[in-house]
This record gives C-alpha cells, sequence and structure tokens, in this order.
C-alpha cells in the first residue's frame, strides 16, 4: 500500500473517527437532556402528589375539629335542655367541665341569651358582657348550627369591646348553635376555635416540604396560615386561580401556576366536606426542582466525563464509568429517599376519609386505610390478603377481574361496583385502580374508592320521573309536540300522530311549516318568534289541517322549554279541537239572529195593526159619544151607546197597550236616562190616581224615606210601570179597604217599592205566569180584568232598567208587588237590551 492511499486510509479513518466522536457526543447530550427531562417531570409529579396527600390531610383536621366543636355544642344544648331553669349559676358548672380545658382548640364556650348578655362561659370575667351580634352574619335557624366568618381577638370580651387592643393577626372562628331550654326560653351556644391551633397542625404537616399551607373560607378570606404572609388573617385572598376559577366547580385539585406566594408554585387544595372551609397547599417550585438540579449538575458532569472519554480514550472511559458507578449510587440514595417518603405517605393515607387500598399483581389486598372500618366495622387487618373480587357482589365480579387485568397498556381503570356494607345493605362505590411496575412488569395496583350510592339512588329515581313523565305525555289526550329554536321538530305524542297523520319517525327532524300552507307557517312563524324572543306562554286559535281532509279549529297553547344555560332550547306546544264548541256558537248565534227578527216582525206587524185599529176605534168612540148626547131624553137608546163607548174606551186601552209592547220590544233607544227622586214619582202617581181611590173609598198608607232617592232611570217609563201596579191594586181591593205603599233605599244599592193591597190574592202557581203578556190571574177573570198586558209592560220596563219586579201573596189575604231599581252612578247610561 502505498503512502499516499495510507494518508487517504488515515484520512478517511479520521473523518470517521471525528464523525463518530460527534455523533456519539450528541447521542451523549441527547440522552441526557431527555434523562433530565424525564427526571424533572417525575419530580414535579411526585410534588404534586405530595401537595395533594398534605391537602386531604389538613382538609381532614380542619373538618374533624370543626366536628369536635360542634360535638361540643350538641353536648352543651342537650345539658341546657335538662335544665329547669337558664340561670348562670346552673348553666356555669356546664361549661367548666374538664371536655372543654382539654381542647387546644377551642378558646372557649358560652352561653348569649337572644339579647346578647353572656349567661356563663368557660372564661372568668366574660359572664355578664353583651355582646352586640349584628356584625356577626346571618346566624341559624333554631335546632342548627353556623360556623361564622372570622372574628379579630380572643375571647368574647375582645368581641364586645370594640375599642380594646388586640394582637395583630389574632382571630377566632365563631361556631354558633341555638337551643331552648327546658322553661322554653331560646339561648346562642358559642364555641370560638382557635385557627393558630389549625395553623400549628398545618406546620407540623408541611415543615418537610419547606411549603406555606392556608386555610381560607370559600369566599377567599384568610383564616390561618403555617407562617407569616403578606396578608393578615380575616383579608380577602384576590387574584387567586383557586377561587377565581376553580371553585365552587370542583371542591378539590393540584395544578403548577400561580399561587399566593411570588414565582410559580405547586398548589393543591381541598375544600371542607361539612363546612365553608378550604385548605391550600403551596410548594414553591424552584424548592421543589432543587434535588432535580442537582441532579442535573451531576448528570451533566457525567456528560461532560462521557465527552472527555470519548475524546480521550480508554483511560477517560475508564473515569467515565467510575462516574456512572457513583451517578448510580446517588439514584440509589435518591431512591431511597422516595421510599422513605411513601412509607410517611402511608401513614398520611390512613386519615384519609376515602378508601384507599393497594393489592398484588393477584387482586389480593396488601394495604388499605382506616376508611375501611367504616365501611366493614373490622380493623384493616381484616382484609389483608382478601381478594377485592370476593367482597363485591357476584354480578360485579367480572368487571372487578377486569380491574386487575395484567394489560400494561391500560392505565387508569374505573368501575362502579357494588358492595355489602356491615349493615347488610349494598353501597355503590367508584373504583379507580392504577397498575404498578416494577422491573418491567405489573408488580401490583393501587386504588381508590369513593361512595357514589346517593348519587346512583338519586339517578335511579331520575330515570323513573323520566319514564313516568313520558308516559303521561304518551297517554295524553291532547296532541303535544316539541320543536327546537330553529323550527324543527324533536317530539311529539301519539295523540299529535293520530291527529295529523303522520308517523314520528317521518317527523322528527323535520321544519315545523314543511305540510302547511303558506299562510299557515307563516302565522305560527311569528308566533314563535314573539314567543322566543318576550317568552311566557302564548295561545291562539287557528284552523289546522286534520289527517281526514278537514279543518278543524283549533286552540294552540305554547310555552318556551329553558335549555341548561337558561337560554331557550325549544317551544312546547299543545292543541285542543274546539270544532264542536264554535259550530255550536255558530249555530247559537244564527238562531238568536233569526228570534230577533221574528221579533222584529212581530212588533212590526202588532205595530201596524194597532195604528190601523186606532183610526176606526176614534170615529167609533166619537159617534158613540156624540148618541149619549142626543140620546139622553130616550133612555133605551143611550144605555145602547154608553155600552158601545164602554166597549170602545176598553178596545182602545188594550191597543194602547199593544203599542206600548211594541215600542218597547222595537224602540229602547227611545228610554232617555236622567238622575230623578223616585219619591217625587211615586208622589205623582198617587196624585193621579186619586180620582180612582175616591171612587173606591180606599186608604193609602204612604211610608216614603227621609233622605231623597235618587236613579238614573226614564221617569215616563217608570211612571208608567208604577201606575199600572197602583191601578191594579185598586182596582182589585175591596170597597173602602186601604192600600200600602212603602219606597225606600236598601243596602245593596238599591230602591226598592212594594204595593200591597187586601184583594182576593194570586195562587201560588201564578205568581210568574201573571206576567206574561195576555196572562191574567184566575180569580180576576170575572170582568174586572184588564187585557192581560200591564204586568208584562211593567217586568220589561224594570227588565231594561236593569230591576226586577215580583209578587207574592200576604198573610191575611191580597197581595204585595215588589219594584227594585238599581242607583246607577253618574255617566251609566246602559240599558239593558236583551229583548
Amino acid at each position: 500500500m502505498s503512502g499516499t492511499h495510507r494518508r487517504s486510509m488515515l484520512g478517511r479513518a479520521r473523518l470517521m473517527a471525528k464523525v463518530l466522536a460527534v455523533l456519539l457526543s450528541l447521542t451523549v447530550v441527547a440522552a441526557l437532556a431527555l434523562l433530565a427531562r424525564f427526571e424533572r417531570g417525575e419530580t414535579l409529579g411526585h410534588a404534586q402528589g405530595r401537595a395533594e396527600l398534605i391537602a386531604r390531610t389538613l382538609e381532614d383536621h380542619v373538618t374533624r375539629t370543626v366536628e369536635s366543636a360542634s360535638l361540643i355544642l350538641r353536648t352543651l344544648g342537650e345539658g341546657i335542655a335538662q335544665q329547669g331553669t337558664l340561670e348562670p349559676a346552673r348553666l356555669q358548672p356546664l361549661l367548666g367541665q374538664p371536655l372543654l380545658s382539654s381542647l387546644p382548640f377551642l378558646r372557649s364556650a358560652a352561653v348569649i341569651d337572644e339579647r346578647g348578655v353572656v349567661l356563663a362561659s368557660s372564661i372568668r370575667g366574660e359572664p355578664g358582657l353583651r355582646i352586640d351580634m349584628d356584625g356577626w352574619g346571618p346566624l341559624p335557624a333554631e335546632g342548627q348550627e353556623a360556623l361564622l366568618p372570622l372574628r379579630p381577638g380572643r375571647s368574647l370580651f375582645d368581641l364586645a369591646t370594640s375599642g380594646a387592643p388586640r394582637a395583630a393577626g389574632v382571630g377566632v372562628l365563631p361556631l354558633v348553635r341555638w337551643v331552648r331550654g327546658a322553661a322554653g326560653q331560646r339561648v346562642l351556644l358559642v364555641a370560638l376555635i382557635n385557627p393558630g391551633a389549625l395553623a400549628n397542625f398545618q406546620q407540623v404537616a408541611v415543615s418537610g416540604d419547606g411549603g406555606v399551607a392556608l386555610l381560607a373560607s370559600w369566599q377567599g378570606r384568610l383564616v390561618a396560615a403555617n407562617e407569616p404572609v403578606a396578608l393578615e388573617p380575616g383579608q380577602q385572598i384576590s387574584g387567586h386561580p383557586v377561587f377565581d376559577s376553580w371553585l365552587p366547580q370542583r371542591e378539590h385539585g393540584v395544578y403548577i401556576g400561580r399561587g399566593l406566594l411570588e414565582g410559580r408554585q405547586v398548589v393543591a387544595f381541598r375544600a371542607s366536606r361539612t363546612r365553608p372551609l378550604v385548605v391550600l397547599v403551596e410548594l414553591a417550585q424552584q424548592a421543589v426542582l432543587r434535588p432535580w438540579h442537582e441532579r442535573v449538575n451531576l448528570l451533566g458532569a457525567v456528560g461532560l466525563l462521557a465527552l472527555l472519554a470519548i475524546l480521550g480514550g480508554l483511560a477517560v472511559l475508564l473515569r467515565e464509568m467510575d462516574a456512572r458507578e457513583h451517578a448510580r449510587a446517588a439514584l440509589d440514595g435518591a431512591h431511597e429517599q422516595v421510599a422513605l417518603r411513601e412509607r410517611e405517605l402511608s401513614v398520611l393515607l390512613k386519615s384519609v376519609q376515602e378508601l384507599i387500598f393497594r393489592t398484588d399483581a393477584t387482586g389480593a389486598i396488601t394495604f388499605v386505610n382506616a376508611r375501611w372500618v367504616a365501611i366493614s366495622h373490622e380493623g384493616p387487618d381484616h382484609a389483608i390478603g382478601q381478594r377485592l373480587r370476593d367482597l363485591v357482589a357476584l354480578p360485579d365480579r367480572q368487571r372487578t377481574d377486569d380491574l386487575f387485568t395484567r394489560d400494561d397498556r391500560v392505565g387508569v381503570r374505573q368501575e362502579q361496583l357494588c358492595l355489602r356494607a356491615a349493615d347488610g345493605r349494598l353501597r355503590h362505590f367508584l373504583v379507580a385502580v392504577v397498575p404498578l411496575h416494577g422491573e418491567g412488569r405489573i408488580v401490583g395496583f393501587a386504588g381508590s374508592a369513593v361512595d357514589v350510592s346517593e348519587r346512583v339512588l338519586a339517578d335511579q329515581q331520575l330515570q323513573r320521573q323520566l319514564a313516568f313523565s313520558a308516559l303521561l305525555l304518551e297517554m295524553s289526550p291532547l296532541p303535544v309536540s316539541m320543536f327546537d329554536t330553529a323550527g324543527r321538530y324533536v317530539l311529539v305524542n301519539q295523540a299529535w300522530e293520530d291527529f295529523v297523520g303522520r308517523p314520528r319517525a317521518s317527523v322528527i327532524g323535520t321544519q315545523v311549516g314543511a305540510f302547511l300552507s303558506a299562510q299557515d307557517a307563516e302565522l305560527h312563524a311569528e308566533q314563535d318568534a314573539r314567543l322566543l324572543a318576550h317568552g311566557g306562554k302564548a295561545r291562539y286559535e287557528t284552523q289546522v289541517l286534520h289527517r281526514d281532509g278537514s279543518r278543524r279549529d283549533m286552540v294552540l297553547t305554547k310555552v318556551v322549554v329553558p335549555g341548561d344555560g337558561g337560554e331557550p332550547a325549544g317551544i312546547l306546544c299543545t292543541l285542543m279541537d274546539v270544532s264542536e264548541f264554535r259550530d255550536a256558537e255558530r249555530a247559537t248565534r244564527e238562531a238568536r239572529d233569526a228570534a230577533e227578527r221574528a221579533s222584529r216582525e212581530k212588533s212590526a206587524f202588532v205595530a201596524n195593526i194597532s195604528h190601523e185599529l186606532r183610526t176606526p176605534l176614534q170615529a167609533i168612540l166619537g159617534f158613540s159619544e156624540l148618541g149619549c148626547v142626543r140620546g139622553r131624553d130616550n133612555a133605551r137608546l143611550a144605555g145602547m151607546f154608553n155600552d158601545i163607548h164602554h166597549s170602545g174606551q176598553r178596545m182602545l186601552a188594550l191597543v194602547n197597550d199593544l203599542l206600548d209592547v211594541s215600542k218597547i220590544e222595537s224602540a229602547v233607544g227611545t228610554f232617555e236616562l236622567e238622575r230623578c227622586d223616585l219619591r217625587e214619582i211615586v208622589q205623582a202617581v198617587l196624585r193621579e190616581v186619586d180620582p180612582l181611590l175616591a171612587q173606591r173609598g180606599l186608604r193609602v198608607a204612604l211610608t216614603l224615606a227621609d233622605e231623597p232617592l235618587i236613579a238614573r232611570l226614564d221617569p215616563t217609563r217608570i211612571h208608567q210601570a208604577i201606575r199600572n201596579v197602583i191601578a191594579n191594586a185598586i182596582k182589585f181591593s175591596p170597597q173602602d179597604g186601604a192600600l200600602q205603599v212603602a219606597c225606600l233605599a236598601s243596602e245593596s244599592d238599591t230602591l226598592t217599592l212594594t204595593v200591597a193591597d187586601r184583594g182576593p190574592g194570586i195562587p201560588p202557581g201564578e205568581l210568574e205566569s201573571i206576567f206574561e203578556a195576555f196572562v191574567q190571574s184566575s180569580r180576576t177573570q170575572d170582568g174586572s180584568g184588564g187585557t192581560g198586558l200591564g204586568l208584562a209592560i211593567c217586568r220589561k220596563i224594570l227588565d231594561i232598567h236593569g230591576g226586577q219586579i215580583w209578587a207574592d201573596n200576604r198573610v191575611g189575604g191580597g197581595a204585595v208587588f215588589t219594584l227594585v231599581l238599581p242607583q246607577r252612578p253618574s255617566g251609566d247610561s246602559q240599558l239593558h237590551t236583551g229583548y
């Protein structure tokens, strides 16, 4: 091989060595970068789990602390209820029990009456103080309790004395409860919870993580913190994502981002199960990543050594191997730290209220927290070794096996299973299981179980209610449909199908006006648009095409159906067939019109005949009067002319009555209403009939009201009606008898006129028929009666005025006629024209 060739081979080898060195260096750098990224994610994930676990532990501690204070209040309430009186001397021993002094989280407990006076207290010197509770916030109802907002101070003395000096950052959480003593007095029990005790526990919980733990109200007001922060207790935490974005949609969660402290934080929060409190745990991302930075620096050194090894040869390679060994030892130490933290977490898990467990690869339980006691009433050791599939109900065992499948491609597995509790009832649990990997295979499973029995029961009740509503819709005889805001059908019932003649399968999803005429579609679209714009309910009547081709009169009722966000989701429409009612109305209207035409024609005929009869009657009466004058010397001839004259007068009276009837029925407009005193009309009628009274020797006992009896009426027509009634009484009264006439005002805003006589009376079966035209009482059909039109005319006049007339028999003989007229207000000219 020539030198040139060797140099070329050497150059190529050197070039290849350079290329390989560069590729190997890039590979090392890329591997180290990926490893650093992976380690960072693992570190942050571990910090999130740690923060979430601490938040769950602190929330449980806060809840149990408040519940312990609540138990003390209930115990004090039971003791007070057994006291015969609420004297302070009898209440004070209840608050001096050792139980109160042994609870460090309680500053004091007291009994306060409804005036705000402290009756008894666990702190000497507080009884007798007056507390202004107006600023405490809304107090609970009797028999209930409430946790009030944080108040500054240490005791009731601080709360009662507004100007007393207080230490900065010192406050109490009042827990109050109304109870009633045996004598019926109501008092308020107050327990002042020390937020500092909660902060001390928070300090212990986060002492190894260098973070901060906060306790706040649901509204974001700081209650306590494990170390000083920028806010004082009671101040509002502004701009925190937990209160701005997370609550109240989610009651617990964990995220990395903005918190109360400066810089990015690992934040975990959890709301109390029973109280309006929220626990926040914040771990500084920079502090969390500090171990990772150390490992990254270490990996950087390892990478540098690796590059030096590549460039330096075998010696450097050996040194790089030593460095890797050193890195391996450091990694093992880190794993030991992780194992230590896991043991600490297992201790914390025992206080979590959810059921948390761990199994081996076959599904046998190897660990379970203390929540197991609440489910089985047995210790956690009893569950060790049992398989979860043996504890669930028989139908759920196959799905339980699916949770523990060894397919490592499936991550989180969830199933809803039924477990039988210690009381024998089946409880529903939402079980989540995550496989645990080790040495490249699944070595076990970790899981949690949440009791969702109440939610399952609510879902079942909801489904039954929906099924019942659907059944009611199908059974409804009214056609019902629903369509969305775009005008597409989404629901119809069986009655709608039967009416329209279209199956719902061909209707759902189509436009509302698809099978309507353009005019009908425009009418419905206008109503729907107005309803969607203004809400409420729309009701209108139109004609709808029936499946048999006829158009039916229908009343449509539409209401807006609200959606999830409060916006309209559609319109619900019901149809009611009123065709038969409208046909009946049309038939009634046509019959009434025909009757009115016949009545007008009859009235016109009677008026024409009456006018035609009056002409010859005037001639007969004139010649009969002339015959009477000229036949005075011939008694027989004079008697004949007198008979002719009297018969003509009776005939003329009959014709005049017929004319009055026809005028009343056909010319209501001739009634002219004016304000009149009814007493004057009655007196005028009596003066007019005075000759008739004198002729029969009758006396009139007149009773009139002292005050004017003012009413709006037609004086001529009312005068005619009253004269007819009084004239009838005179006609049928015995010779030298008496009439009783009374005109008074009643309490029902009406005027009443009564005319009583001692005549033959009226048979009971004819008390109503005598007011019909041409009908007379059977007791007066002896020739002394008239035409039978007088009382009929009276009733028509009274009816047109809105009044009434009726007759009754008097005790001892005779009849009494009663006329009632309404007292119309000024300006009321409405007549009853139903004739």
